[in-house]
């Protein structure tokens, strides 16, 4: 029989349902380790359940959501052949939005698109969001890994997830809250997190031609290894907060830089100062900076410039915030003050150079 007489099938296609089988084998152990008591059933179902009775405890209990990706960072990974720490990312961009709120993040789903399923791929990277999501202290309930031959290379991916958390109505942190006199409390990134990455791509790559592979001193690992560290998740160190001392607002630094998404919680009448000689950024974002002969105004509306959240607090609860945080283990400093706003003035301001 002739190639054109054969029928023709999923697998012909490029689908391979049996990989795809394979794959969710292999990535079973992990999900198991990331759940919680209110989880109901186990992987392989339609939908993931949840006992939302557990939130009889709560007067009146708001739902929080939030999606996200990790963006061009997944561009990385699959050059270095380094899959789990991507996960991470994820988990991390999606939960530590739903903190802001002040929300506890109860669970998350994913979706891995694939040109090609290797299972073995597939399950690297369902471990490490299952690691981010015990980090977290959320569960990983479901998700969906899909093949899509002749849309994508067999090996070019990208991953995507959903949160949900949960937070009492009249706990909601946000703009509402803060008050003339509040600090701004900086809390460290562990680097790029997962913005910015086709600016950094574009600098060091196109322009300035390095590898992944090659040595930097000042990392003292090789670039590829930098650029692959995972985004640090707060949202187990920002509940704690909330549960020692009084915390008015916490913003997310993501896309926009630390200006951009600090003005988001800034009420109109208030404006926030920010000190830049209050910390040293990582050598990661001077070398973005030097590569590409990148503006720092452009790098600080891309990047985050070594601070990965933020925390507003009022001026009585900055020794034990500072404190709590400490003692997890977490990188924090008074990086600024809630002030009356001038006319004419920003949402946020800063100021000073960066300390060396």
């Amino acid at each position: 029989m002739s190639t054109a007489d054969t029928g023709a099938s999923y697998a012909s296609a490029g689908v391979d349902i049996e990989a795809g089988d394979r794959a969710v084998d292999l990535m079973k152990e992990w999900v198991k380790k990331a759940t919680r008591p209110e989880v109901v059933g186990g992987l392989g179902g339609f939908a993931g359940l949840f006992d939302a009775s557990a939130l009889k405890r709560y007067e009146r209990p708001l739902l929080a959501s939030a999606t996200d990706g990790v963006g061009t960072k997944v561009d990385i990974a699959r050059k270095m052949g380094v899959y789990d720490s991507i996960g991470h990312d994820l988990v991390g961009m999606v939960v530590d939005d739903l903190v802001v709120c002040g929300a506890e993040p109860l669970f998350m789903t994913d979706y891995i698109c694939v040109g090609k399923v290797y299972p073995e791929r597939v399950a690297a990277i369902v471990k490490g969001i299952a690691e981010g999501c015990v980090l977290a202290g959320c569960a990983l309930v479901g998700g969906e890994t899909a093949e899509h031959p002749g849309l994508l290379g067999a090996d070019e991916f990208d991953v995507a997830g959903a949160g949900t958390g949960v937070v009492e109505a009249d706990r909601v942190l946000g703009a509402d809250r803060i008050r003339t006199g509040d600090a701004v409390i900086a809390m460290a990134s562990s680097g790029l997190h997962s913005n910015g990455y086709s600016l950094v791509r574009h600098v060091l790559f196109d322009r300035a031609g390095m590898a992944l592979d090659q040595e930097v001193p000042e990392f003292g690992r090789t670039l590829g290894e930098e650029l692959l560290e995972p985004t640090k998740i707060y949202s187990l160190d920002c509940l704690a907060l909330t549960r020692t001392t009084e915390v008015h607002a916490f913003s997310h630094i993501t896309g926009g830089g630390l200006a951009n998404n600090l003005a988001r919680v800034v009420p109109d009448g208030l404006h926030a100062t920010v000190d830049r000689s209050t910390w040293t950024p990582g050598p990661v974002f001077d070398l973005v900076g030097k590569a590409g002969s990148v503006e720092r105004l452009e790098l600080e509306k891309t990047l985050n410039m070594g601070v990965g959240m933020v925390a507003v607090v009022p001026q009585q609860s900055v020794e034990v915030a500072l404190t709590t945080l400490a003692d997890r283990g977490v990188d924090a400093w008074v990086s600024g003050e809630i002030v009356e706003r001038g006319a004419h003035a920003e949402a946020v301001t800063l100021t000073g150079d960066y300390a060396s």
